[in-house]
């Protein structure tokens, strides 16, 4: 499957909002969990239907409900029905290849935005859909598979920590965007040490292996960059919105994250930046050995055409030459060559011609 777009031939000639799953399946049953807080109380179960959520949501609890596995059409479409949600929104859950923005909906929020990971196995980038739909109440995400970068927020949930338990769930989608950035960040440091530390590599031995690391790195720089740009727009997209689903005392904290995506995004670039660099300097250094090496060969190219010319007349089947009967000719023969060679060698040299 190409990290930068998604096959979509399976959704060719469907109408809009039909649910069809575009990516890649990674869990074999979906799974639906729900968390349920308010400042007093808190209450962690996983269901075996996105409907029986109904049963367990109290009106004076905050509700947190997250599925994993986006393959599971019917799953999405009870969930669609049960918390009326647009055609359309839930077409963008199933693609996993979405670019990350936000919708306004009557009744709701969407965001879409991608969760990375770096594979230190594999060393690259690797990413997974989230889609979060904020109520007044309630928030809806929606995952590829289990394991996330939320458990600092479960954990302060569970333990009370901070205001995520007396704040609304616009706070609570802000939490979860804010670990989503931080792992961004962790992953451009991650990858800017090594790319940092290249350049030495660079300059020590300019190897094709080192080239094939500026390679490598370019491509992750690139992925991340159309992950984290789009995902920036959304946010300052969040900040100029008028809608009573965020609250007025929330708006500093998306402020807050804005500044973290836009660095996230200007890292990328300063280090996209110096890739570049750094491949005109392997560039610039391997040419600079290859004029070395033309020097040099430039060098003793002129030393031997005197010699050639010599010996090419000495060379010549013409009988009367008078060298050629002299008893001691060959020996004169060969230092006169050898003292030419040395003399422009000597010449070249204090030229600084090599």
């Amino acid at each position: 499957m190409a990290r930068f777009l998604k096959n979509t031939d399976a959704r060719k000639g469907m109408h809009p909002g039909s649910l069809v799953f575009i990516g890649k399946k990674k869990i074999e049953d979906c799974i639906v969990s729900m968390i349920q807080y308010n400042a007093d109380s808190f209450d962690e179960q996983s269901l075996d239907e996105i409907s029986d959520s109904a049963r367990f949501v109290r009106d004076d609890f905050f509700a947190w409900l997250n599925v994993d596995g986006l393959h599971c059409s019917e799953v999405i479409r009870n969930a669609g029905k049960h918390f009326n949600l647009h055609p359309l929104l839930l077409e963008d859950i199933m693609n996993t290849g979405q670019r990350p923005k936000l919708e306004e909906f009557d009744n709701c929020l969407f965001f879409v935005l991608r969760m990375l990971r770096f594979d230190e196995q594999e060393k690259r980038t690797v990413s997974e859909q989230l889609s979060i739909v904020l109520f007044e109440n309630l928030l809806l995400t929606f995952q590829e598979e289990p394991g996330d970068v939320f458990d600092p927020v479960r954990e302060r949930l569970r333990k009370q920590k901070g205001r995520v338990r007396t704040a609304g769930p616009d706070y609570l989608a802000y939490s979860l965007l804010d670990t989503v950035v931080d792992s961004y960040i962790e992953i451009i440091e991650r990858l800017g040490e090594d790319i940092e530390d290249l350049e030495s590599e660079i300059l020590a031995n300019p190897s094709q292996a080192a080239m094939e690391k500026i390679n490598a790195f370019k491509r992750e720089m690139n992925y991340l960059r159309k992950c984290i740009r789009p995902a920036r727009d959304m946010v300052v997209q969040l900040l100029r919105i008028d809608n009573d689903l965020i609250r007025e005392n929330t708006i500093p904290f998306l402020k807050d994250i804005a500044d973290l995506f836009t660095q996230a995004a200007e890292a990328i670039d300063t280090y996209r930046d110096m890739l570049n660099d750094m491949m005109n300097l392997y560039n610039s250094i391997m040419t600079n050995k290859m004029n070395d090496v033309m020097k040099h060969l430039t060098v003793f190219a002129a030393i031997f055409i005197p010699l050639t010319f010599i010996a090419g007349v000495y060379g010549t089947n013409f009988d009367h030459l008078p060298e050629l009967h002299y008893q001691y000719s060959y020996f004169i023969f060969l230092a006169v060559l050898f003292l030419i060679a040395v003399s422009m060698l000597i010449y070249f040299k204090r030229k600084k011609w090599f």
